[in-house]
């Protein structure tokens, strides 16, 4: 009952958000003439820019397929997938994407993967995937001063807001990953303070089960600590997936005929964007990052492409990821943890 009500919640505060962002966006402007300069778009660009987007989600399976793997644990690379957009599609609809790593461990318990495991493999992949943010992030702060005076002087408070708590986030989840006796220490008390508050019935054997469980994570902590190789390869491959979600701006930017700005100085504008709303409590960075691309992109679209750059760019990295991840979510739900005869 409870999950359905934050679910019902989680789905009326997006509806709003999304209302309150194409009220924005098209306040004042004339819709027709925005379509029309979308529909002059050159297709075989914004094909690109589609197999950019399904690239990024392919590449978080191969990462959690690859992690599985290092632990002993087989899980066929169609399931991986079919998991990786059960965790983009609810990231996409719930604030600061909290709802993405609960969802994809309950469909991996489907698998008969432990929590336990399966947790710390999330963990680890969420950990590099906005380590990736803050190593763009600390790297245009380092070598980029005169392109974030050009072009990123306007979100200056924000990106740097942005830096500092995907910073916070990764040291944190560092330290639970590979402090796994603080993790435990952490999930008992957080289990007893839950029984306190009578919101758990207190059970003899749940924190037995609580030990065990956390064993299997000290195992696989201690595991991934010990195979730095294993880390490095997964950071690797994350900087290729973000890369190439923000790649899908520049292939917009190509489909309007246009030429002359640099492809690496759009990409690290539209990475800017990302580190700059990723840890902010909007599903997707609804609302934000459209205002932020209406801002920064202005010397690389002009005015009059503006808005149909930023809906192209949004749309197939946001909008069109959403509705294939809703789409592979129902195949997920309909295939996963049950028994088929399908080869990898």
């Amino acid at each position: 009952m409870k999950n359905r009500k934050k679910i019902l919640l989680d789905a009326i505060f997006l509806i709003v958000v999304f209302a309150c962002t194409v009220y924005g966006v098209f306040q004042g402007e004339d819709s027709g003439e925005v379509m029309a300069l979308a529909r002059k778009t050159d297709k075989r660009y914004l094909l690109l820019g589609m197999v950019c987007v399904v690239v990024f989600v392919w590449a978080e399976s191969i990462i959690i397929h690859y992690l599985l793997d290092s632990l002993k644990v087989h899980v066929k690379k169609w399931k991986c997938f079919l998991v990786s957009n059960v965790g983009f599609f609810f990231s996409c609809i719930t604030p600061s994407a909290s709802g993405g790593q609960p969802m994809q461990i309950y469909y991996l318990r489907k698998e008969k993967i432990p929590v336990s495991v399966s947790a710390m493999v999330l963990m680890i992949v969420t950990i590099a995937y906005k380590m990736v943010l803050v190593v763009v992030g600390i790297g245009l702060l380092l070598f980029g001063r005169g392109f974030m005076k050009r072009y990123l002087h306007g979100i200056l408070p924000v990106f740097y807001l942005g830096i500092f708590l995907n910073m916070i986030c990764v040291s944190m989840m560092l330290v639970l990953a590979f402090h796994p006796t603080l993790a435990e220490t952490l999930a008992e008390k957080g289990l007893t303070f839950l029984e306190k508050l009578h919101m758990l019935k207190h059970k003899t054997g749940r924190m037995e089960k609580l030990r065990g469980a956390m064993k299997s994570y000290q195992e696989a902590a201690a595991y991934l600590q010990s195979h730095s190789r294993v880390m490095g390869n997964v950071f690797l491959v994350t900087v290729f997936q973000r890369f190439a979600l923000f790649f899908v701006t520049y292939f917009v930017y190509r489909a309007f005929h246009l030429h002359g700005f640099s492809m690496w100085g759009i990409v690290f504008l539209q990475a800017a964007i990302s580190v700059s709303v990723d840890m902010l409590p909007l599903p997707g960075g609804m609302g934000i990052s459209e205002k932020l691309f209406m801002i920064i992109f202005v010397p690389v679209f002009g005015t009059k492409l503006l808005l149909p750059g930023m809906l192209l760019a949004r749309g197939l990295g946001y909008y069109i990821q959403l509705l294939m991840c809703a789409a592979l979510t129902g195949v997920g739900q309909l295939t996963l943890g049950k028994e088929r005869k399908v080869q990898c």
